[in-house]
């Protein structure tokens, strides 16, 4: 019973581990591949140096690439599960080294509340919820091995240490700030080591010097005056909107009511107890000061590249900031030992955070799932045009409905399915995804094929009305609507004001294909392309004239 007791923290982490991991795969079940992921899909398939070492978003990417590229290659494109099965991986593992690193400095209870706190920061939901941000769980996970390797105080540790900084550098820029915290750790040992084991972080900053002047400095960046004299205030928003990440009162991806003095008291009330605590015993753990020096590089770099939508609300940093946060108080409070009042106390406390933000969490997921009905559907209506579609054909926000695929072109798209599969939903299930993929499905398509529309004054003569037609009454259509297949079909309008005439094929409400038009007293002529669906077009006119419409 005795050992049971002693090993509650470990096994409850372990707990912890498979719930959360359970929780976000329910939270991403039918998800598909998103955003910036399709980069790395579909435009670094080839692994050569350029591929590999070109920015993406001013970040080195090297390891996410090669880890794209790998499961790729293993498991191909037509599902995206391996993906967020690695997700969990690398949350779960950067939560157990959390819990190290704070179970060395205030014991295993509070380790167990700080990695529960991380496993469920809801405000964090991209970074738990989607697998490209492995480009900043990476950094923190190696940054964290590395300052535990430091912390062996042997010549092994050492080259663990500057091995992970080195993974941390290659996932992306967050591994920069680790550079200064290894810098710190190592000015912190005796000065006549300082030379000796400088290796640690010189050898990371100079590959990263070497990429950046070859690579790196042609990336987009937003350094700006402006923001390097609103530094200060970003860096402690930063740590005060992380902090109230950490108490359950972050803010929503559904907006909501999200107040920012919480964080700010909270702020404020830590100083306090942190003034105070200094007053009985005076002087700070020497761990501080590594991770304070990580953590103020990160929000720095962050404030002087600082644009809307990299704020200190944004989800991405709100998972670094957390586990900073969570780590500087491990060290500013290191060896106390609380008793099991204040345990029980801070299991509420935790329990009490962990409920609100899984609420953010589920918000997030239900922001996620739409994104991969219109991948699926955006998709399927690429590979039903493939016959006619241009290779630069891109899914332009305006096209696609949603700016998640602006990094994929037809071409590019079409090549990968034919080597890896395809995410997208086949012609079948197109019939009966979502309304709101199947009409964006018809937009895609029309823009695809494409659909075009010719109109000359005129009537329709005899010789253009022997097919099959059909008569659209003045201003009674209604609902009604004309089976259309590959090939042309004139549109007649009589005399009288301009006319609507719309398409849908997998859309069961409205006419989401919206063409220019007509005057009255023309004749318009659509062209239609042949593709690889069956299901036919359905064309529909409101006019206030009478129009005929001849297959």
């Amino acid at each position: 019973m005795e050992r049971l007791t002693r090993n509650a923290p470990v096994l409850l982490l372990a707990a912890a581990l498979v719930v959360a991991t359970a929780m976000t795969l329910a939270l991403t079940s039918g998800m598909t591949f998103y955003q910036d992921t399709w980069d790395f899909l579909i435009t670094r398939r080839a692994i050569t140096v350029d591929t590999l070492l070109q920015p993406h978003n001013e970040h080195i990417v090297v390891f996410p690439i090669l880890i794209e590229q790998l499961l790729l290659r293993i498991f191909g494109m037509s599902t995206a599960l391996p993906e967020y099965v690695l997700l969990c991986l690398f949350l779960a593992a950067t939560a157990v080294l959390l819990y190290v690193y704070v179970k060395r400095r205030v014991g295993p209870w509070l380790a167990l509340f700080a990695a529960v706190a991380i496993l469920c920061l809801g405000p964090a939901w991209e970074v738990l919820l989607w697998p490209f941000e492995i480009t900043f769980v990476g950094p923190i996970l190696c940054g964290l091995a590395m300052l535990l390797a430091l912390e062996r105080n042997d010549r092994l540790g050492d080259i663990a240490a500057c091995l992970f900084l080195i993974l941390a550098l290659g996932f992306s820029g967050l591994g920069i700030p680790f550079i200064a915290g290894a810098a710190v750790a190592v000015a912190q040992g005796p000065r006549a080591t300082w030379l000796r084991r400088s290796y640690i972080f010189l050898i990371p900053l100079l590959l990263y010097v070497a990429w950046y002047l070859g690579w790196g400095h042609d990336a987009e960046t937003h350094l700006a005056i402006r923001n390097v004299l609103a530094s200060s205030r970003f860096v402690v928003d930063s740590l005060a909107n992380s902090l109230a990440a950490v108490a359950g009162l972050g803010p929503s991806p559904t907006g909501g009511a999200f107040d920012p003095s919480w964080g700010r008291a909270i702020l404020v009330a830590l100083v306090v107890l942190i003034g105070y605590r200094q007053l009985r015993k005076p002087g700070f753990f020497p761990g501080l000061w590594p991770i304070a020096a990580t953590a103020l590089a990160s929000w720095l770099l962050t404030a002087f590249n600082a644009f809307p939508g990299r704020d200190p609300t944004s989800s991405r940093y709100l998972y670094a900031g957390a586990v900073f946060v969570l780590m500087i108080l491990a060290n500013l409070f290191n060896g106390i030992r609380p008793s099991r009042n204040v345990l029980i106390a801070m299991a509420v406390v935790t329990a009490a955070a962990v409920g609100p933000n899984l609420v953010v969490l589920k918000d997030g997921s239900d922001i996620l799932k739409p994104q991969s009905v219109f991948t699926r559907a955006d998709g399927a209506a690429l590979e039903i045009a493939r016959r006619t579609v241009n290779p630069d054909f891109q899914l332009t926000p305006e096209v696609a409905g949603t700016p998640s695929l602006i990094n994929v072109y037809a071409g590019a798209y079409l090549t990968a399915v034919d080597e890896y599969g395809s995410p997208a939903y086949s012609t079948v299930e197109l019939a009966s995804a979502p309304e709101e993929g199947r009409r964006q499905a018809d937009i895609v398509l029309a823009d695809a094929l494409p659909i075009t529309t010719t109109t000359r004054p005129g009537t329709l003569s005899r010789s253009a009305g022997t097919g099959e037609c059909f008569a659209f009454p003045a201003g009674r259509s209604g609902n009604l609507q004309v089976a259309l297949h590959p090939g042309l079909t004139k549109i007649e309008l009589a005399p009288g004001p301009h006319a609507d005439i719309a398409l849908r094929r997998f859309a069961v409400e409205g006419f989401p294909v919206l063409t220019d038009g007509a005057a009255g007293g023309t004749v318009t002529t659509l062209r239609i392309p042949r593709d690889e669906a069956s299901r036919p077009w359905y064309l529909h006119v409101d006019a206030a004239q009478s129009a005929r419409v001849c297959r």
